[in-house]
Parts: C-alpha cells; sequence; structure tokens
C-alpha cells in the first residue's frame, strides 16, 4: 500500500488499519491514510472495491445495516469517532453527505433548507432565513430559486437539485462534507456546475468524493486513493495514495496505472 504522511495539524480525517464487515463478509482490510484538511480527496476503484463503504464510515451510515462490524480506529481531529459513547447523530452534523441521486424532499425549496437547522434547535425565522440564503449562495443556486423558495423542490431540474442538496448538508455547518458520484446522474452543464461549486467550497470544507470518471478525479481533486478488489470475494484494498497529479502522470503500483489506462475495471 503506497500512501502519504501529512503534518499532525493538516489532517482532518485518519483511517488506522481498518477493516469493515458486514456480518462475516470483510468488505474492506486494512486501510490505512489521511486526508487533509480543506483539500479535496477522490476514491477512485471498479466497481464493488469498497469506495463508498469507506465513504460511509466517516459518518458511519454503514451502521443502518444491522450486523456491521469496524476493527482499527478512525479519527476525525484525532479523536476515535468509534469509540464508545460517540454519538452518532451528532458526527453526522459535523460530517454531511451528498448522495449519487438528488433526494430532495417532497416540501419547498425553503422547508428543504430549514428542516436540518430546526431539528438541531434553531427557532427564530429570521436566523433560519439567513442559513437558507447563506447556504442557497455557497451551493451557487440563490439567483436561481430566491423568487420560488415556497416552490416544490420537486420542480427543480436535476442540477439544480443536486445543488439543493449540497446546500441542505451546509445548513448544519459540517466540517467534512462526503460526496457519493455527486453528478452520475446529471448532464455535461450540470456536472461542470457541481465541479465548479466543489473547488469554490474546498475552502470552507474538507471534501471527499467517490467517483468512476477518471476525467472528474483529475479536475476536481487536490489528492487521490485508488481501491481495488484483488479477486472475486476478496475484501477491497488501498493501493496507493497521492496527490491527483502523481496518480495520474506517474503512479508507483503498476495496478494503479493499469486502471487509470483503462486496461481494466
Amino acid at each position: 500500500m503506497e500512501t502519504i504522511q501529512f503534518k499532525p495539524e493538516e489532517v482532518k480525517v485518519e483511517f488506522k488499519n481498518v477493516s469493515f464487515y458486514y456480518g462475516k463478509f470483510k468488505a474492506i482490510d486494512n486501510v490505512s491514510f489521511q486526508l487533509p484538511k480543506n483539500r479535496v480527496t477522490a476514491f477512485i476503484g471498479p466497481s464493488g472495491c469498497g469506495k463508498s463503504t469507506v465513504l460511509r464510515i466517516i459518518n458511519r451510515t454503514n451502521e443502518i445495516a444491522l450486523n456491521t462490524s469496524l476493527e482499527g480506529e478512525v479519527l476525525i481531529d484525532g479523536v476515535n469517532i468509534y469509540e464508545n459513547g460517540h454519538d452518532p447523530v451528532l458526527l453526522r452534523k459535523r460530517v454531511g453527505m451528498v448522495f449519487q441521486k438528488p433526494n430532495p424532499f417532497p416540501k419547498s425549496v425553503y422547508e428543504n433548507l430549514a428542516l436540518g437547522p430546526k431539528i438541531h434547535g434553531v427557532k427564530k425565522k429570521s436566523e433560519l432565513d439567513d442559513i437558507v440564503e447563506e447556504s442557497l449562495k455557497k451551493a451557487a443556486l440563490w439567483d436561481e430559486v430566491k423568487n420560488n423558495l415556497h416552490k416544490s423542490a420537486i420542480q427543480l431540474s436535476g442540477g439544480q437539485q443536486q445543488r439543493l442538496c449540497i446546500a441542505r448538508a451546509l445548513t448544519i455547518k459540517p466540517e467534512v462534507l462526503l460526496m457519493d458520484e455527486p453528478c452520475s446522474a446529471l448532464d455535461p452543464i450540470s456536472t461542470q456546475k457541481i465541479e465548479d461549486l466543489i473547488d469554490a467550497l474546498k475552502k470552507d470544507y474538507t471534501i471527499v468524493i467517490v467517483t468512476h470518471n477518471m476525467q472528474q478525479a483529475a479536475r476536481v481533486s487536490d489528492y487521490t486513493a485508488f481501491f481495488l478488489v484483488e479477486e472475486t470475494g476478496a475484501p477491497g484494498r488501498l493501493v496507493e495514495f497521492s496527490d491527483t497529479p502523481t496518480i495520474f502522470t506517474r503512479p508507483a503500483n503498476k495496478k494503479t496505472e493499469d486502471y487509470i489506462t483503462g486496461r481494466f475495471g
């Protein structure tokens, strides 16, 4: 496993010898890496190699499935988020998530964004108004919807819905933003807007994106992690983690080069 080390003050998330199981099936094996603050890291690799499992470990959403278990440590700001007593609900306030397909609630644009803050105790309408506006501006959607905040979010275009979902994740002020193939259901113009948005957001957030699109990984990420299943039924493993230019132009591992150049996957 080829990986790089950052200065302690640069690290936001760290995996230390992490293995993850669904029942008796080991989905990932002995994964270790560090994610630097205020950078975009892309997870790449063939289908079934554990990319999304690793992503969901960071906010513990894998636990929604029954009979899962984890070995090793996952640290955010140096604290193990899997220690007893660590509240996954509070963790998910710190670690936002955007999914493959836009999933707005069947409510107004405003209510989609106000719901999270309300759940976390914000009651004043003026404060909710400010959060809604700020989040929409960060998601580059404010100018398109500011006159239609009480219109159903379902009526927005697919690209607008995905930016709304990003805005919704931002309303609770996360520190880390996870994106699981956020552009796979979008047209090229909407994809470009999301990619521009990712670049703008990294000054305020640590971003992790799972993508099957090699060109997208090369465009949007500062660092890239390549995962692979060596043989059928084996767990996913981290093959190589490096800065994105190195991964795409001079990878250390032949398997990384073969995947990047389309020889398999």
